[in-house]
């Protein structure tokens, strides 16, 4: 994450807890940097004008004026875990970490005693999880495909067949799809094959991103003729 993004990100973050207040090792903990950085990003944020006060104490930390705080959401306990389910095998997803940035915001900006039900609710459910699935090196090379689909960039990868045997290619990024199987895959155009090809996300051994903007192709372009894909859009509405 760029300092940029990261800015942006700590407001957000600090919004949607609201009149709560966050420490800077949390904060540091959650973006995956120092505290001294988070002391400075702050204080820029302050310079610029973003109301961010300081909590003094041992439960203090950072706050945002509450009237910058997200209204109350009339979410249920049910539905706020409901969500939280959907996402708990998020990691290797595309836009996982988004995902559980909007379950926080979800969370914070219902009513207190909403919220507080939502998470005592939660601990009567529990997910086995797979030892060697959350281990796998997968995670950063999916965020990198994610930010070639959203920077609309050129893609270097290496791709292993059901063989094993490896291949290097240059991709520009369609879509993801998601399969019968539980595997996510990318679709895009492979300049080594020139045609639509489809990857699936964990054979990926590797990927970079190029300074290289893929040119426009419209998305059905990248429809996926496999037969086990589950092709449908998410609803947002």
């Amino acid at each position: 994450m760029n300092r940029t993004d990261r800015l942006y990100a700590l407001v957000e973050d600090l919004r949607a807890i609201s009149p709560r207040c966050r420490s800077a090792r949390d904060l540091a903990r959650r973006f995956e940097v120092s505290a001294r950085t988070i002391e400075r990003d702050i204080g820029a944020l302050q310079q610029a004008g973003v109301p961010i006060y300081a909590e003094p104490g041992r439960r203090g930390g950072y706050a945002l004026e509450k009237s910058m705080s997200l209204p109350p959401l009339n979410f249920t306990p049910a539905e706020a875990v409901a969500v939280a389910i959907a996402l708990s095998r998020a990691e290797e997803q595309p836009f996982a970490d988004q995902a559980r940035s909007a379950l926080r915001k979800l969370v914070a900006a219902m009513p207190g005693a909403e919220g507080e039900r939502a998470r005592t609710l939660a601990t009567r459910v529990q997910i086995v999880i797979d030892e060697k699935r959350e281990s796998a090196s997968a995670v950063p090379i999916v965020k990198v495909i994610e930010a070639a689909v959203l920077g609309h960039s050129v893609l270097r990868i290496r791709y292993a067949d059901r063989a094993g045997a490896t291949t290097s290619r240059e991709v520009e990024p369609g879509t993801f799809v998601y399969g019968r199987s539980g595997s996510w895959y990318l679709v895009g155009w492979c300049r080594l094959r020139d045609a639509v090809r489809v990857f699936r996300l964990d054979r990926i051994v590797s990927a970079a991103l190029t300074d290289e903007r893929a040119p426009y192709r419209p998305v059905e372009h990248f429809d996926a003729d496999v037969p086990e894909m589950i092709v449908t859009r998410p609803a947002l509405d």
